[in-house]
């Protein structure tokens, strides 16, 4: 609608000028496309303007607005059109900036799963998920979307669980475990019975948090609105003050035409823009333009744990060995074994077998059998590689395991090893966390994570963050977001379902990597490639942006207030005013646009 207008508007005060100049036609028939742009444009926006004053909701527009009314009854068209002009072409930036593709409960939707394989007397048939009862039975195929919460009955595999919970690692599914709607299932298709329907299911609960968050969201004052909430009853005093010393409504409307806060209504747009082009070009995605001007002022910041401060995936962390054997001597042999395995910590340890340059053999003899470990020969010798259960039937004295997930080594049926992973931080993780306080005037860091309470200390006592939450839902998540926010403002860094919520939530959300389109969608701009360093860019393009935003503004205030002595003073006519506000426009707009030349490099940590 706004850039309707703005054509409409350009192309009215073209042909105004062609039939009062070139072809000398009487003001009623040249002012006739003026009249046209008042109606189609002036009209809608003065209208809009109202609501929003009626609303308590006054922002930059308002003095634009009463100027457009004050030219429409002072007969000064031309000035109107001019300022309709203007303030449709702000706003069409505006609208350019803030496009969103899609929202994010159409997301969630999308991503539910719409059916389920429901099992009777051995026959699998599709059912809609709406259909599935408590008690039902139902197969859930490799890399499907667990349909309904429930427990396993058959089979045993494993499955992806980080977006919903905050566990980083697959999560082995054997009978008797418990299953999340909303969960991916790995390569085994598992037999479940349903224990909720799929309305009062896990994956429910986040769609229903998520709608609340959006709607509950607070708005955010804007920079222009700010600017405008005390220039534009100062300008309305000067006119005001104009008109009575003169007694002439003309020099009402020549103050409040060179008054019209033009920089604030284009200036500010453009500086988004170009804000918003620098960051895509550093993989940054700004989805709304809000976050541009509120992240420098984040005094808080809150991260979740997996695939944010860590990589989101199982490490091998530490090897304790038998004085018997050398470390590299049994991830040797165990990586060898693994090479052969798809249990989800294999990666991990043929990973660290590969980065210490370790050549590995070939297996024989292998057998996998589901809760018993891996066994299998690696030159001459029998490995096994099994859970902390063998160390109670082989009489093992171990230390205990106060964090992460671990995997006993056997050779020769002698226990040589004990295997410790973690889902290690990122190697940037500590010094951006230790640079937030100095650089960024961050006062407030918290760790807020589903996960585990060990694995979220162990983290947490590694970056040096001293406020943790762990075990959260995304309820819980969501009401600690909320609370922080009310006492500063606040900024949250996540990347999986459990985190849409809460980016909602926060005054600004930050979201990691393509790995969810829901979480995506909620977060107020995303970071393609999952690297703390581009948090920081963002951090740096945002205080950027508001700096040379607020020069363009203040800056074209000041000139327009040197416009308002000399209206006031009946130096400058109303169409004067609107041609100098014009040349203090674009000097605002040149000086926005250095927002989009290159500049230093974006990190300072």
């Amino acid at each position: 609608m706004e850039i309707f207008v703005a054509l409409i508007s350009c192309l009215g005060i073209l042909i105004h000028l062609t039939l009062k100049y070139l072809l000398r036609q009487p003001h009623s028939i040249a002012d006739l496309p003026l009249f046209l742009t008042l109606v189609l444009g002036g009209i809608p926006m003065s209208w809009n303007i109202v609501r929003r004053l009626i609303a308590r909701d006054a922002g930059a527009d308002l003095l634009a607005g009463i100027s457009i009314v004050a030219a429409v009854f002072l007969h000064e068209y031309l000035v109107g059109s001019i300022l309709v002009l203007m303030l449709s072409g702000g706003s069409a930036l505006e609208r350019m900036a803030t496009r969103r593709a899609s929202s994010v409960l159409a997301a969630l939707v999308k991503r539910a799963p719409q059916l389920a394989h429901l099992k009777r007397d051995g026959v699998v048939s599709e059912a809609a998920v709406g259909d599935v009862k408590v008690g039902n039975t139902l197969v859930v195929f490799p890399h499907e979307i667990c349909p309904v919460d429930g427990v396993v009955t058959a089979g045993n595999g494993a499955m992806d669980e980080a977006y919903l919970t905050g566990e980083p690692f697959q999560i082995a599914k054997t009978p008797g475990c418990q299953v999340f709607s909303g969960a991916i299932n790995m390569d085994v298709a598992l037999t479940i019975r349903a224990l909720k329907p799929a309305v009062d299911s896990r994956y429910a609960q986040i769609v229903k948090v998520m709608e609340q968050s959006g709607q509950s969201r607070p708005r955010l004052r804007r920079i222009a609105d700010w600017l405008g909430a005390w220039y534009a009853p100062l300008a309305l005093s000067v006119a005001a003050f104009a008109w009575f010393i003169s007694g002439s409504p003309q020099r009402f409307l020549a103050v409040l035409v060179i008054a019209t806060p033009c920089p604030l209504i284009i200036a500010i747009p453009v500086a988004i823009i170009g804000a918003i082009s620098v960051a895509a070009k550093r993989g940054i995605v700004i989805k709304d333009p809000k976050v541009l001007e509120q992240v420098s002022a984040c005094h808080t910041f809150i991260f979740d744990k997996t695939g944010t401060l860590t990589y989101g995936r199982p490490q091998l962390t530490e090897m304790i060995c038998v004085p018997t054997f050398q470390e590299n001597e049994v991830l040797q042999l165990a990586a060898s074994m693994e090479r052969y395995s798809k249990h989800p910590l294999a990666d991990a340890i043929k990973t660290a077998a590969l980065n210490r340059g370790l050549v590995l053999g070939e297996a024989t003899e292998i057998a996998e059998h589901p809760g018993q470990g891996m066994c299998g020969r690696v030159a001459g010798h029998l490995v096994r590689i099994t859970g902390r259960s063998a160390a109670r039937e082989n009489e093992l004295d171990l230390p205990p395991l106060e964090s992460g997930l671990e995997c006993l080594i056997f050779v020769d049926d002698n226990y040589a090893a004990s295997f410790r992973f973690h889902d290690a931080a990122r190697i940037e993780s500590k010094p951006f966390v230790a640079h937030l306080g100095p650089r960024h005037q961050v006062d407030k860091i918290i760790l807020l994570s589903g996960d585990r309470g060990p694995e979220v200390r162990y983290l947490a006592a590694r970056l040096g963050i001293g406020e943790v939450y762990f075990g959260k839902n995304p309820q819980e998540k969501v009401a600690i977001v909320r609370d922080e926010t009310a006492r500063q403002n606040t900024f949250y860094l996540g990347d999986g379902i459990n985190d849409a919520p809460a980016l909602l939530a926060a005054t600004v959300g930050v979201a990691f990597g393509q790995n969810s389109d829901i979480t995506a969608e909620a977060a107020d701009a995303v970071i393609l490639e999952s690297s703390l360093a581009k948090v920081d860019e963002l951090i740096h393009i945002g205080k950027r942006m508001r700096t040379i935003a607020l020069q363009s503004a203040i800056g074209g205030m000041a000139l327009s207030g040197i416009g308002m002595i000399l209206a006031t003073a009946g130096y400058l006519p109303p169409l004067a005013g609107a041609v100098a506000q014009e040349v203090i426009d674009l000097a605002a707009v040149v000086n926005a646009l250095r927002m989009a030349l290159p500049s230093k490099r974006f990190t300072d940590f």
